[in-house]
């Protein structure tokens, strides 16, 4: 694009723009000519990725505003017409998180609908992820918009959609809604109804508070258990300035959990996120104040949502008193493996599910035991979406899911993840345990002694703008032309292309069963494993690491550990050679 056509471009977007905001922000950068600002809020459009669209709020193609929702809306509700016919009538829910414009957002996407002949029923409050996607099949609406950046910084939006069926759009839904959204109008010329009207009209309604009610039974039932339980279990509990508090309390509430300890600075949603640098859970001195928490109060456990409360962060006390935050992967072994032993003899043809960046520990411990697991490509839209196949095809019952990135889904209450009722069931797991004379941590030790330990670890690539973008594209085609031979001496026995669907041993080709996706794997000798792939939703390529080992007879699972750590820290070093990153 020449600065003649980026600025022409700038000044037609200025000129279609709602906001005072994003409009004064444009002015200022056409005043200074500054290109290289102006490119990077015009270089897209944005594109629905592993969870929708999500980028900074401002001006531009490339940034969420009130043009881009009202532009995606309006792609939605054209596939919802063409696909079903009683679209109008079934409606759309419309949902938002506790960010800085959501509610905004929302409104516009009520709007917009409304301007389509499309009844929309919106939250009254901000409200979690999964209880939006609760509500979709509860009040077997059409689909459903969530205005959410879940837990990236502060100054981002997002925008996710579900389908009829409950899930996350995937293809060809989400390729028709793309290139709709491509094509669609100008912000001036898309029909909206203001909401106040839309409301007079019967074209937007308030979610029922009933529903509310029905997803909490729903997560108790869920999360039931024979196993007798210590219900005066001690849980610190943070919603990190996000929307999951209100459900959380009332669940665990009801549940029977009694002592639930709150921290009380990061209870209401607050989109400026004020102590924290980063709502994500996963993230260093995101957990601090929920570990002081904990620690004021005894706590048993300590449990975090992440901003729109469908991620789980779990911490519990080790032998030396301190408060560890689990991995999503042990998170999720835990949760699988409780989940699989509680469907035995009652659940006819039990399913797990995980991704592919997710522990392969999960696929022995179901081996073992006889039960179904499959892998799907990241995103719980995949999960979900596969779960319904097999259930449709094959008569499988789906149990548990789970991605590494703290995503969980317990049973078909959601499909989706949902931080809450994993919560619940994470609490009931703990006080069975906790009844008998146990802990979350020599769970956890048993399973590795059990089915063997794989350690997981992550390495990310950062780099921001159109040049950092280029530059993270670069490095997927290098390793995807000359993947290495081997990684700190270790063979690379099977090269993984999941964009070519192709899996390589030696000279031998195998097709892949998953959509494409820009995604590499390497199997190593060992039953080592590295997968590569750019973020869905940051400027990043992700790394992931599995490794494994096997605990020898008697000795402390500590020492099984340090050897798989070592593996690790070679694996780390070697990929980033191999990606032209070295440590530093």
């Amino acid at each position: 694009m020449t600065k003649e056509e980026l600025l022409a471009y700038a000044h037609a977007w200025l000129s279609d723009d709602p906001d005072l905001e994003t409009r004064l922000e444009l002015e200022t950068l056409l005043e200074k000519e500054d290109l290289t600002a102006l490119e990077e809020r015009f270089f897209g459009p944005l594109e629905f990725g592993t969870a929708g669209l999500r980028a900074v709020v401002g001006a531009g193609l490339a940034r969420m505003n009130r043009v881009i929702v009202a532009k995606a809306t309006w792609a939605v509700g054209k596939q919802l017409l063409a696909t079903f016919p009683d679209a109008r009538e079934r409606g759309v829910i419309v949902a938002y998180d506790g960010r800085t414009h959501s509610r905004t957002f929302a409104e516009t996407a009520c709007e917009v609908l409304a301007g389509l002949g499309i009844r929309s029923q919106l939250t009254t409050r901000p409200t979690p992820t999964p209880v939006a996607a609760f509500a979709l099949k509860h009040l077997s609406a059409a689909a459903a918009i969530v205005i959410t950046a879940s837990h990236n910084p502060p100054a981002y939006n997002g925008y996710k959609v579900f389908w009829r069926n409950g899930a996350q759009i995937v293809p060809p839904i989400d390729n028709a809604i793309a290139t709709l959204f491509e094509s669609s109008p100008t912000f001036g010329t898309i029909a909206r109804v203001p909401l106040a009207d839309a409301r007079k009209r019967g074209l937007s309604a308030d979610v029922p508070e009933a529903v509310d009610t029905a997803y909490i039974e729903g997560a108790l039932k869920v999360t039931t258990t024979d196993r007798p339980t210590d219900r005066t279990l001690r849980v610190a509990y943070t919603a990190l300035h996000g929307v999951g508090k209100p459900w959380i309390e009332r669940a665990f509430a009801k549940a029977g959990f009694a002592n639930l300890f709150i921290v009380a600075a990061q209870a209401e949603p607050d989109g400026a996120f004020p102590t924290v640098k980063f709502p994500n859970p996963e993230e260093p001195g995101a957990m601090d104040l929920l570990f002081a928490t904990a620690r004021d109060n005894d706590a048993d456990i300590a449990i975090a949502n992440d901003p729109d409360a469908d991620r789980l962060a779990v911490a519990v006390r080790n032998g030396e008193g301190k408060y560890v935050q689990l991995s999503g992967n042990e998170v999720g072994v835990l949760l699988a493996h409780d989940a699989i032993l509680r469907a035995e003899g009652v659940v006819k043809r039990p399913l797990v599910i995980n991704t592919i960046v997710s522990s392969p520990l999960l696929g022995v411990i179901a081996k073992k035991k006889g039960v179904r697991a499959e892998e799907t490509l990241t995103g719980f839209k995949w999960i979900a979406n596969r779960a319904m196949d097999l259930l449709r095809d094959e008569g499988y019952s789906f149990i548990l899911g789970y991605e590494e990135a703290l995503g969980y889904s317990v049973g078909t209450l959601v499909r989706d993840k949902d931080g809450i009722s994993a919560a619940l069931a994470m609490a009931t797991l703990a006080a069975a345990l906790k009844h008998d004379g146990s802990n979350v941590l020599a769970a956890l030790e048993r399973i590795y002694r059990e089915f063997g330990l794989f350690e997981s670890g992550q390495m990310n690539v950062v780099r921001e703008g159109i040049a950092g973008k280029a530059e993270l594209e670069a490095m997927m085609t290098r390793l995807r032309r000359s993947p290495p031979p081997s990684l700190w001496g270790m063979t690379v026995r099977s090269v993984v292309d999941y964009e070519h669907g192709v899996r390589k041993t030696g000279d031998v080709e195998t097709r892949l069963s998953l959509p494409a996706s820009n995604v590499i794997g390497l199997d190593l000798e060992g039953g080592h494993r590295v997968i590569v792939r750019p973020s869905g939703t940051e400027p990043k390529v992700k790394c992931y690491f599995d490794v494994y080992e096997s605990v020898r007879g008697e000795e402390p699972l500590t020492e099984t550990k340090l050897r798989a750590a070592a593996t690790l820290s070679g694996l780390r070093v070697a990929l980033g050679e191999a990606l032209g990153v070295p440590e530093r």
